[in-house]
């Protein structure tokens, strides 16, 4: 019986096609990656390039042009040594549906070569009916998880053979949803031969994509009763009304900065309902927020979890939650935005991982 084979639709486009130059620049960024990091945002705190331990990274989805240097940091972050099952959890831009789908491919294509997916997790997924499963070319049409894997077939091409991935993609779900899966995954989180990339972009500012928010303070909490709200020319989301001019001292790419600095802070404190709260203040376009909401109701649920396992040895979340870090360590936007008829996206690498 022969595989069915997702192909690399987006290449050629969003990233080369062509194996030599695709691999040239996957290097190039990735040997960029500083050997000692340190979270960008509080708490402030070491990042050792590879942590020992590493349960999932946050990855941006854009085109390798204009995140590929970012993306490296969540990249250079994996230990690959003991990671043999990838689970790739990215949201819908095209399809709307309320709950996750599972990919029916066997294999997906890179220019490189192929990536086995791990049909016998996927059917254990399916089993508990709390999937669906997208059409092929809606698969295709999806680019947030086809992001991942060239970047994933480089760092791990010295083991690819022994790595399958678990593609799912995320819908519109509401907490309790989040929490749902989040509770399904946590035993998968908590597995140390398994690895979670979640596929995410931050902020998308500008009137094409009807947010254009602008504080001049690093909080939601702080701001103040003027400029303070959604810039003419964009669409008021009910956070304040709309205003015609900003702080001169505060462009407005700084403002997305705070605002994109906030939401790093909130997801590093790994509290699912403290991010669910600053979306709902913020209306951040942050395209991921279901994905991480999962990841941090997973992570939570396994820091809270009473039954531990029984191997005192094994260096998982729910053995050592107080050795459990989320930190971002990378941070950029495609512009810096100056006016009001400018837009930008904003990108963001963090990694889950154990001391």
């Amino acid at each position: 019986m022969s595989s069915l084979i997702r192909t690399a639709s987006h290449a050629g486009s969003w990233y080369s096609d062509n194996p030599s130059t695709l691999r040239s620049s996957l290097r190039n960024w990735l040997d960029s990656v500083p050997d000692s990091l340190q979270n960008i945002s509080p708490p402030k705190q070491n990042v050792p390039v590879p942590p020992s331990n590493t349960r999932a990274v946050i990855v941006p989805h854009a085109g390798y042009t204009y995140c590929g240097k970012t993306a490296a940091y969540a990249f250079k972050s994996i230990n690959i040594e003991p990671i043999e099952r990838i689970f790739i959890i990215g949201p819908s831009h095209s399809v709307y549906f309320e709950d996750c789908c599972l990919s029916i491919s066997d294999e997906w294509e890179t220019p490189f070569g192929n990536i086995h997916v791990d049909r016998k997790t996927v059917d254990e997924l399916n089993q508990t009916g709390s999937f669906s499963e997208m059409s092929l070319e809606e698969e295709e049409d999806e680019h947030s998880l086809e992001m991942m894997v060239p970047y994933l077939y480089k760092v791990f091409s010295t083991k690819i053979s022994s790595v399958s991935i678990v593609p799912v993609v995320v819908g519109n779900l509401d907490s309790n949803k989040e929490r749902y899966y989040g509770e399904l995954f946590a035993p998968y989180l908590d597995c140390p031969k398994t690895l979670f990339v979640i596929s995410s972009d931050f902020c998308h500012w500008g009137s094409r994509f009807s947010y254009t928010f602008y504080s001049p303070v690093k909080s939601v909490e702080e701001k103040p009763s003027e400029n303070v709200g959604y810039l003419t020319g964009g669409t008021s989301r009910s956070l304040s009304s709309k205003i015609t001019k900003i702080d001169t001292s505060v462009p407005i790419y700084k403002s997305i900065e705070y605002l994109d600095h906030e939401a790093m802070e909130i997801i590093s404190s790994i509290n699912h309902t403290q991010f669910k709260s600053y979306l709902s203040k913020t209306k951040n376009t942050i395209c991921g927020r279901h994905p991480i909401a999962i990841l941090l109701a997973a992570t939570e649920f396994l820091i809270n979890e009473k039954q531990k396992p029984s191997d005192a040895n094994s260096r998982t979340i729910s053995r050592h939650p107080e050795n459990v870090h989320l930190a971002f360590i990378d941070y950029s936007q495609s512009s810096k935005v100056a006016s009001q008829r400018e837009s930008s996206v904003s990108y963001a690498s963090g990694v889950l991982y154990v001391s």
